[in-house]
């Protein structure tokens, strides 16, 4: 595994170092001695899956609080995504910061996602399946999120939204009065 620093204090990453044959190929996805040593969470308590039909879909942007609040490592297994991770981290040098990585079936790159991150990806092709690891079990009344085109963040997403949540579409606007408590 190569693991990347991204613009985004504590984010990283993942690119597979794959090793191919006449079989295909065969490489890690996850490692708990270089997660370690790259000062990463290691314990994961629960993996979960995402399916989404329809290309241009939004999913996000979640967040859990504490004592919930998560890492996730994810992947997109089937398809391509732009996956887009927020700082919502008060005291983070890169605080209210967005950036956006594509992940893909073809580039096979895991995004790390720190504690105080909202999270969310659109879908770039039709019948995408995404994948990733989480820290911390689903806790509903922790659950919490920002708008996907919420202006203070200004995420300038590739497509025109072609499917999206009632409640993914009405998360609360950061408006300065309104902020996550993370």
């Amino acid at each position: 595994m190569i693991i990347q620093e991204t613009e985004l204090k504590d984010a990283r990453i993942i690119d597979i170092e794959a090793r191919g044959d006449e079989r295909g190929w065969f490489g890690r996805t996850f490692c708990d001695a270089e997660f370690g040593a790259a000062g990463l969470e290691t314990r994961f308590v629960q993996q979960n899956a995402s399916v989404s039909a329809e290309k241009g879909t939004i999913r996000g942007m979640h967040f859990q609080r504490p004592p919930h609040a998560e890492v996730k490592l994810i992947r997109c297994l089937r398809g391509a995504i732009l996956d887009v991770i927020v700082d919502m981290r008060k005291d983070s040098p890169t605080y209210l910061k967005h950036q956006g990585f594509e992940l893909s079936a073809a580039n096979r790159r895991l995004l790390y996602v720190p504690r105080g991150f909202a999270h969310g990806f659109q879908t770039l092709t039709d019948d995408i399946e995404v994948s990733y690891l989480v820290s911390a079990p689903y806790t509903p009344s922790v659950e919490g999120g920002v708008r996907y085109s919420d202006p203070k963040i200004g995420i300038s997403w590739p497509l025109p939204v072609s499917v999206i949540s009632d409640k993914d579409a009405n998360w609360p606007l950061l408006d300065g009065t309104n902020h996550p408590d993370l």
